[in-house]
């Protein structure tokens, strides 16, 4: 097993906790209609995808969905709402990645939208320590895709064997895995830990550094 200089995150419930029933009980306040047909009717419209590949703009998003649902609040209002999909208290500690960080470079690699990671910077001081973020609507592509993980590895600064990815959902850690990198699937943080250091990520060896 190739020695690790790269290690790359999931964002969404391997970093951060969410539950999206969260945001359509929130919309569902304002426009009322019950949350399980406020899911129903955007499931079914495609838009979300368009959202998080970077084919639609936020503004013309929010418009369509707003007037789908009849929703009567302002773009910050469905924003606001639709960001109240995440929970306060992250899944791994940032004494983790501030462990990590100066030692390997860090990514995050995810499937989101320009209106959460907005939400997300401002409000989880952990995304500061990371190298880069790699997100889906900048890329234009989502994992599964190749191209999303190619995007990834040019930010890497290392060889795919050198990265070790995690995600919480098997089909992105298999894609990882045809791009030739190290994957895991995230299953709470005792896990985590114990891939770090079955492949001596941790502890820190003290000969360790980025690039």
């Amino acid at each position: 097993m190739a020695a690790k200089r790269t290690i790359i995150f999931d964002l969404g419930k391997v970093i951060i906790p969410f539950d999206f029933e969260r945001g359509y009980r929130a919309i569902a306040a304002d426009c009322g209609l019950p949350p399980a047909e406020i899911r129903s009717r955007i499931a079914a419209t495609g838009l979300v995808v368009q959202l998080e590949t970077g084919l639609i703009e936020p503004r013309d998003f929010v418009g369509e969905i707003s007037r789908l649902i009849d929703f009567p609040g302002t773009y910050a209002d469905f924003c606001r709402h639709w960001s109240s999909i995440f929970l306060p208290e992250t899944l791994i500690p940032e004494e983790l990645i501030l462990q990590l960080k100066g030692h390997y470079r860090l990514l995050v690699l995810s499937n989101t939208n320009a209106i959460h990671i907005d939400m997300v910077r401002e409000h989880y001081g952990i995304l500061r320590h990371f190298d880069h973020l790699v997100l889906s609507h900048e890329v234009k592509a989502m994992k599964p895709d190749p191209k999303i993980y190619a995007a990834a590895l040019a930010h890497a600064q290392a060889d795919p064997a050198e990265c070790f990815f995690t995600d919480d959902i098997p089909e992105y850690v298999e894609g990882a895995r045809r791009a030739g990198i190290d994957a895991e699937p995230f299953t709470g943080y005792a896990n985590l830990l114990e891939h770090l250091t079955a492949r001596g990520v941790l502890p820190i060896p003290p000969s360790t550094r980025t690039r």
